[in-house]
């Protein structure tokens, strides 16, 4: 499959910032980025290899107009915690990021980082995250009510695990050690007592490298392409589940401005490029296994008794998210009940039942 082939290949893009070119009636430039690069961020590769090909070919075949992508990813025009505001601002046309840098505009759509040891694959929570955007229409409104961006489609990335630099037996090993995180997951790090540490994944090898932090929460597909096992080589599945809180999202405005019949293609496309994310990121989860294998990591599994423990050592931690979403003023229980009842739906069984009240 070229998607995945290109994924391993770890393609990365860069460039300096690019500017489209004046649009005419019949043909359109379009920018899309992204502040993951392509290659070694799974999403950002469909991304240019699906949605920006597809697009280009329906509305050449399809219609009377043009259109054509420039793609700048890897932070070329946005960083990973700028793409929203990018596209709100028009800078981008199109943009995909994970709402994990976006905890204060996007607090509750971070609700699958709040309900740690979800789905396992990542076909089933895109799924049941469908699912709930379905039951709660208000996850899709707010980006064009207030972000001024259309919601194309959910990304996911692959099932979550532990890389560290040095070996470690049991949870008590971690207490007091730095570890690396998106930000909305680090609470995961409570039970064991390490020291939580927000960053980014371009920053993560060059952070392990020098010890900013000795550990990383990580997905094999990520862990792999970014090469983190060369300075933490100790990988060990824990589960805390496929997070799918990737944004696909087009400026509002600029989606008014063109003509229907390409607008129904963007929609349509996005919608195609949610519904194969699911399995492409099962695909790559087992190759970036595979392959952390072959490139010298060391892999175990955590014993599922402890993990059992480090759910159950979780189990307020929704509540309390519960209580923030609704101080600010956003549906937090509905939307959160909404993806355990999802998650149950597609086949997950939790190992802990969380309160929400």
């Amino acid at each position: 499959m070229k998607i995945i082939n290109t994924i391993l290949a770890g393609a990365v893009l860069t460039g300096s910032t690019l500017m489209a070119s004046p649009a005419f009636s019949d043909s359109f430039t379009f920018r899309i980025g992204s502040g993951h690069p392509k290659g070694p961020a799974p999403y950002v590769t469909t991304m240019s290899d699906f949605f920006a090909v597809e697009v280009e070919k329906r509305v050449a075949e399809q219609t009377e107009h043009k259109v054509k992508f420039i793609e700048a990813y890897g932070g070329s025009i946005a960083s990973v915690a700028d793409t929203l505001e990018s596209v709100q601002q028009g800078i981008l046309d199109f943009g995909g990021y994970c709402v994990c840098f976006e905890t204060s505009k996007l607090f509750l759509h971070n609700f699958p980082y709040y309900l740690a040891f979800g789905p396992q694959k990542s076909s089933d929570a895109i799924a049941a995250a469908r699912q709930v955007y379905d039951e709660n229409p208000w996850l899709e409104q707010v980006m064009e009510d207030e972000y001024n961006q259309v919601f194309l489609g959910l990304g996911t990335w692959d099932n979550y695990h532990l890389g560290t630099k040095e070996e470690w037996d049991t949870t008590a090993d971690l207490k007091g050690i730095k570890i690396g995180g998106a930000g909305p997951n680090l609470p995961w790090l409570e039970y064991v007592e390490a020291i939580p540490v927000q960053s980014t994944l371009p920053e993560g090898y060059l952070a392990l490298k020098t010890g900013v932090y000795t550990g990383w929460l990580m997905t094999p597909s990520a862990y792999n392409g970014f090469k983190l096992y060369e300075p933490a080589p100790y990988y060990t599945l824990i589960g805390f589940g496929a997070m799918p809180v990737i944004a696909l999202t087009a400026n509002k405005a600029k989606m008014e401005s063109l003509p229907e019949d390409v607008r129904n293609i963007i929609v349509e496309v996005g919608a195609e490029w949610e519904a194969q994310n699911g399995a492409i990121m099962d695909d790559v989860q087992n190759i970036g296994l595979t392959k952390l294998k072959e490139n010298g990591a060391i892999i175990k599994t955590l014993p599922e008794e402890v993990r059992v423990e480090w759910a159950e050592s979780l189990v307020d931690f929704p509540k309390r998210q519960v209580a923030d979403a609704e101080s600010r003023g956003l549906p937090g229980q509905k939307v959160m009940k909404s993806y355990l009842e999802a998650a149950k739906t597609v086949g997950h069984q939790w190992p802990v039942e969380y309160d929400l009240e």
